[in-house]
């Protein structure tokens, strides 16, 4: 899923308390050619995507303070970001858990380990649109 070079690359915030996995998949993403901002939390997260507008965010779930839930729900129903699309990205692999994700205004919903493909596909599909 690589974008082109010549155009400019999407930006994606990556949103995940541990550093293994933004790492893991902050890298991927950039080998790919998307600009990656990370935020350890959901109050961080919020605060980053009023300023910067990403064009995607990929949120964990299970955080520290705010969780992804919440920092969903308050980007879906902030006039300022609402457009971003949300991806939950989770462990919680519970039908009731995904469900839920989409009330808060998320997107999508995949569990981890993330296939990377999948992941890819996605993240080219809400992009683009």
């Amino acid at each position: 899923m690589t974008f082109s070079p010549t155009a400019t690359p999407p930006t994606v915030m990556l949103v995940e308390d541990s550093a293994t996995e933004r790492k893991v998949l902050g890298d991927m993403l950039r080998n790919d050619g998307v600009e990656v901002l990370e935020a350890p939390d959901g109050m961080t997260a919020l605060a980053l995507a009023l300023r910067t507008q990403p064009d995607l965010i990929l949120m964990d779930i299970v955080m520290p303070g705010m969780n992804g839930f919440q920092a969903t729900r308050q980007l879906s129903r902030n006039a300022r970001t609402k457009h971003i699309p949300v991806i939950m990205i989770s462990s919680k692999s519970m039908e009731t858990d995904k469900l839920w994700a989409m009330r808060q205004g998320a997107k999508d919903y995949l569990v981890k380990p993330v296939d990377p493909q999948l992941l890819r596909h996605r993240v080219r599909q809400l992009v683009a649109s």
